[in-house]
């Protein structure tokens, strides 16, 4: 598994709320990536820490709500936009 960044997590954080990603794909790569240990060292409390609060995602007492996926995203340093477009 490669480096672990601020991007990757918010990449994937992303894919989760786009549907791209299934919210057990999304906790079974956090799981992995818990597991490898293999985080930026630069910004590694702040990633290990989002990457274990999406890992317990699959806990009904957890989930993973859209003010969660933001609040992630911020402590990473990065934002969620919503558009709406016709289909």
């Amino acid at each position: 598994m490669p480096l672990v960044t601020r991007k990757s997590v918010a990449d994937k954080l992303g894919a989760y709320l786009r549907h791209e990603l299934s919210l057990a794909a999304l906790v079974e790569w956090a799981e992995s990536a818990l597991m490898n240990n293999d985080f930026d060292p630069s910004h590694l409390t702040t990633i290990r820490d989002a990457v274990a609060r999406i890992g317990a995602a699959d806990v009904r007492t957890f989930g993973l709500a859209w003010e969660d996926c933001e609040q992630l995203l911020s402590q990473l340093g990065y934002s969620a936009q919503v558009n709406i477009i016709a289909r």
